[in-house]
């Protein structure tokens, strides 16, 4: 994979993950009621449920190419639409979704436990592997299955050490995150923007 895909790929999961969305406020509230080991066992079953997401995109979707390059090219396609649609949504905030997370305190493996079930059973996240990944994924440069789990695994560190960084710091910044709604006014905007962007930016590479 080339730096400039590399670079893109990890500016556009910053400006995902620096918007608070259901797997960040999940372990904020693990955080707040469990404590840091709490939450931070938390993030690193999110991350792990990421993995087993790219996996699950890598195996089927490779399988997919070996078969045809044309229907890649088509999965590559509805996935563009797919975030162009999902994007919209959220800019117009059709978006659904609830804010408040209200959960019974855990150890700490039952939350790692609980954070992998949530975000592997999540159908939205299996759609978005589906949808995001492939964008980053060039055939003619080398194994796609290698390059899907590349991707999968730079996302999954960068929600690690930044899921951990605000566990660490939930102290000082909790004056910060009582202020979440104002923030989260901006959340459909700023997603939306950046889901759009991408499938244009897909759309107009492949014409």
């Amino acid at each position: 994979m080339d730096t400039a895909t590399l670079i893109t790929y990890m500016v556009i999961v910053i400006g995902l993950l620096v918007v608070p969305g259901p797997a960040v406020l999940l372990v904020i509230t693990r955080a707040v009621q469990g404590g840091r080991k709490i939450g931070i066992m938390t993030g690193l079953g999110i991350a792990s449920g990421d993995m087993i997401h790219a996996f699950s995109a890598a195996v089927g979707l490779s399988a997919v190419l070996i078969t045809s390059a044309l229907a890649f090219n088509v999965i590559k396609w509805a996935g563009a639409a797919y975030l162009v649609y999902i994007g919209l949504r959220a800019f117009i905030g059709m978006a659904g979704g609830k804010n408040s997370v209200r959960l019974v305190p855990v150890k700490a493996g039952a939350a790692y436990i609980q954070a992998v079930g949530a975000e592997v059973l999540n159908p939205k996240t299996a759609m978005f592997f589906l949808a995001f990944l492939p964008q980053f994924v060039h055939p003619e440069t080398g194994s796609t299955f290698v390059q899907f789990m590349t991707l999968g695994s730079i996302l999954a560190a960068m929600s690690i050490v930044y899921t951990t960084t605000i566990v660490l710091t939930i102290g000082p910044l909790s004056r910060l995150f009582s202020k979440l709604a104002a923030i989260r006014r901006w959340e459909g905007k700023i997603i939306g923007a950046v889901f759009v962007s991408l499938g244009l930016k897909v759309a107009l590479q492949q014409q």
